[in-house]
């Protein structure tokens, strides 16, 4: 203790309530509390003792102190409670935090009423502090004040241990290539999830989705108890994923496994046979959601394409060649205005290139602004995608197969 530390506080010493004091008989944690902010380094027992040394209050023990009520001190015994909790969990990064019985909390508050608490630190920081330093002094582990992996919360009260624990988040990008199968899990629409005959009693409108398969392997290897899934975006459910993949970010809630082997994940989910591949598995973290939901990089899709009645292939030709690089107008689609706000919106569709013509089947490739809805620029959705292919043609269009072939973000 620095001389100066030491005559700041003599002086704070001189001017405390002893009789308050006397009254209320308290140990040396407690009574070092009162000038815990004044220099650095030294323990709260040590400051008590300072105080009980210069104004002769009776030494009581922790047990019998009236703020307390034995707490103070028994940090080694805390911090054991909370290792043991954690040994069943991975973790890299924890922080302690606790709970009092509000008459304590209300006594100290007393305490600096009639005292003085210009200088002191509340028992619920002392507690964390010292906790904490022996949990990392048992386990190695790295205490993290702003996204820990677990926090643990005791109950001084109760001698118990709550838990909270982070998610885990995992970046990749995946392929879809077979038809049929929504991104996320979809609840069937007449009962909401709950099962009906219907969807069979499963309580979904698709037996799986890219989410379940991904996440059931996660889940089996995290040990977590919910997943969540975030994508770049959606293709339909009858639209094939190919290319490099779409990026997403899967969310797990609850994970006791946090050092997953992503090279097994990946060759089970490839090899599983259920039309869904993942690739570039890796840790991520909330912000990257954040920035996976909000991209709005444009898109590269082939689709195929069939006309009621004859085409000219000189006609078509022209066609797609005067729509690349148009600005589209669409109208919130039908199939989707029933849970989309009804508005118009302008869309680039940047470029258009007729790939193939054969058998009144055109198979063509475009890139596209995000939020474009390509199977409306198609067939113009009676009129509510203005120009549209089916428009410029004067013929009835329909989208015969739908394939994004890219992802143009920039991560």
């Amino acid at each position: 203790m620095s001389s100066e530390d030491q005559k700041s506080i003599e002086k704070i010493i001189s001017g405390l309530d002893t009789e308050f004091l006397t009254d209320h008989p308290m140990c040396e944690y407690c009574l070092g509390r009162l000038l815990a902010k004044i220099g650095t380094g030294i323990p709260n027992e040590v400051r008590g003792a300072e105080v009980r040394t210069h104004t002769q209050l009776t030494q009581i023990e922790p047990e019998d102190c009236w703020l307390c009520d034995g707490i103070s001190g028994q940090w080694s015994r805390y911090a054991s409670l909370v290792t043991t909790k954690l040994s069943d969990w991975e973790y890299a990064t924890y922080l302690v935090g606790s709970k009092f019985d509000p008459e304590i909390i209300e006594k100290e508050e007393t305490l600096w009423t009639e005292v003085s608490g210009e200088h002191s630190e509340p028992i619920k920081a002392e507690f964390n502090r010292e906790v904490g330093k022996l949990v990392y002094d048992m386990t190695a582990k790295e205490v993290s004040f702003d996204k820990p992996d677990i926090v643990t919360v005791v109950d001084t009260m109760y001698d118990s241990i709550d838990l909270q624990v982070s998610p885990l988040f995992i970046y990749g990008r995946y392929r879809k290539l077979v038809r049929g199968i929504p991104q996320t899990r979809w609840p069937c629409r007449k009962c909401l999830g709950k099962g009906c005959e219907r969807c069979s009693n499963t309580g979904k409108m698709y037996q799986t989705s890219v989410e379940e398969i991904i996440g059931r392997e996660v889940m089996k290897h995290s040990e977590g108890i919910d997943h969540k899934f975030h994508g770049m975006g959606r293709e339909d459910v009858d639209a094939l994923m190919l290319g490099t993949g779409r990026p997403f970010v899967l969310e797990i809630k609850w994970p006791v496994k946090r050092n997953l082997p992503f090279d097994e994940i990946e060759s089970s989910i490839n090899n599983s046979g259920e039309g869904v591949e993942v690739s570039d598995l890796r840790l991520s973290d909330g912000k990257e959601v954040i920035r996976v939901k909000s991209a709005r990089p444009e898109k590269k899709y082939r689709v195929s394409v069939s006309f009621r009645g004859q085409i000219d292939e000189e006609k078509l030709k022209e066609v797609v060649s005067s729509l690349g690089g148009k600005t589209i107008a669409q109208k919130t689609p039908n199939r989707v205005k029933h849970r989309r706000a009804d508005k118009t919106r302008a869309r680039v569709v940047k470029t258009l290139e007729l790939v193939s013509y054969a058998d009144e089947l055109a198979t063509l490739e475009l890139v596209a602004e995000a939020g474009t809805y390509v199977k409306e620029f198609v067939h113009g959705d009676e009129g509510r995608t203005t120009p549209s292919i089916a428009e410029a043609l004067g013929v009835v269009c329909k989208v015969e197969k739908l394939n994004v072939l890219e992802i143009r973000d920039k991560a």
